[in-house]
């Protein structure tokens, strides 16, 4: 029952009612990951995929030189990994915990039989995979086209209306958030030092506030420079 309600309250699984909940927690694996735990490496077998329950993962390629891109951070009720359910090909990435987390395992075999029984869980998926190749779409134009600090900017607004706010808390250290912005620790450092000087944001530990929205929405849209 416990895996059940935890179903529940994933969005993939929105619509299903309580005798499919049961069929997908028959196959589900619940295993609780250490911080900096390997999930996959990229070339594993894609065997299934997963929903984080609790935590955070991360996804990241690895250069020839062994510099880390991170592509995505997913937390609670976000699933990765599922284009291993219709292509069954190897893993495309790395993934691994940036903190303890706990994740549902659906092996391939068994869940494409529910979705052969639950169309419904097929149209989730769509849903789940479209949302997911807007996201790296954006992300591709912003490392590709943008400064890092427009590339901070989009994402201190990204997170203000997540959060609903306008003093947003960084829940990744500046290493991983360097990352996923595809800079380094000490540039991301120069640039927020300068956004505070110039009073486009405060900052006091993992809380920014932001001070001139109009100023870092400029910036995220390329009309303004750092």
């Amino acid at each position: 029952m416990i895996i059940e309600k935890a179903l529940a309250k994933v969005p993939l699984f929105q619509g299903l009612d309580q005798g499919q909940l049961q069929k997908l927690a028959a196959i589900v694996g619940d295993k609780t990951y250490r911080r900096g735990e390997t999930i996959f490496s990229e070339g594993d077998e894609g065997i299934g995929f997963y929903v984080v329950i609790g935590g955070k993962v991360k996804i990241f390629k690895l250069s020839p030189e062994g510099k880390e891109q991170i592509l995505h951070i997913f937390g609670s009720g976000e699933p990765f990994a599922e284009a291993a359910v219709f292509v069954g090909a190897r893993f495309p990435a790395h993934a691994q915990t940036l903190e303890t987390s706990r994740l549902f395992f659906f092996p391939r075999q068994a869940f494409i039989c529910l979705i052969h029984e639950n169309p419904a869980l097929a149209m989730n998926m769509m849903a789940a995979l479209s949302m997911r190749l807007k996201e790296f779409a954006h992300l591709i134009e912003s490392l590709s086209l943008k400064e890092v600090p427009g590339r901070l900017a989009m994402h201190l607004l990204l997170l203000a209306e997540e959060q609903e706010r306008d003093e947003v808390r960084l829940d990744l250290t500046k290493a991983h958030l360097a990352s996923l912005l595809g800079t380094i620790p000490e540039t991301l450092s120069r640039i927020l030092t300068k956004m505070t000087k110039l009073e486009l944001i405060a900052t006091n530990g993992p809380l920014i506030s932001i001070l001139d929205r109009d100023a870092l929405e400029a910036l995220a849209s390329g009309d303004e420079r750092l």
